[in-house]
């Protein structure tokens, strides 16, 4: 599969629309964004350069942006990724990882972090080689559509301690 990560525009509203919809009602929980409402799904294109998505042909099969908090907090970018459940275990949302990293800690953030519930394994090990390290365990924090309690752990990566990292996957090249 051929996929490229590019930044999204309001044409790819519409296709990141359809890949949401092909989400599982676990993968709905997880995301706090209502992507079943087309005018949400068009404000998730928009207002930041930090948004990509990941294309196949005609298809969005990706969806990443990094949000920068607010206030105190504006040093940090909070990294959302969402990955068609056809297109998982390809490298898609490592890729996405990759370019939100690069492209954070070039818009000068010291600190990006991610949110994801603990069994999550693969994806928290695919983080894990990316520097990213646990922050936070949330324990009882998500109730998913069923009513189950799911914990939630924090990763996050630092600009400053993770520059070998970086450097090993090639992140350090791309911000000059």
């Amino acid at each position: 599969m051929s996929v490229e990560i590019r930044t999204i525009t309001a044409d790819d509203v519409g296709r990141l629309g359809a890949m949401f919809a092909r989400l599982s009602d676990l993968d709905l929980t997880l995301i706090r964004e209502n992507v079943h409402d087309i005018e949400h799904v068009a404000a998730l294109a928009t207002g930041s350069d930090l948004r990509w998505v990941a294309v196949n042909g005609d298809q969005v099969v990706g969806w990443a942006a990094v949000n920068r908090l607010p206030g105190w907090s504006d040093h940090v970018g909070e990294l959302r990724i969402v990955v068609d459940p056809a297109a998982r275990g390809g490298g898609t949302g490592r890729d996405l990882a990759k370019q939100a990293l690069r492209s954070g800690f070039g818009a000068g953030l010291g600190k990006v972090v991610i949110e994801l519930t603990t069994d999550q394994e693969p994806i928290i090990e695919m983080f894990s080689r990316l520097g990213f390290t646990g922050e936070a365990l949330l324990r009882d924090h998500i109730r998913d559509r069923d009513g189950e309690l799911r914990d939630l752990i924090v990763l996050a990566h630092h600009s400053r301690e993770g520059l070998d990292t970086l450097g090993a996957i090639g992140v350090v090249d791309a911000l000059g």
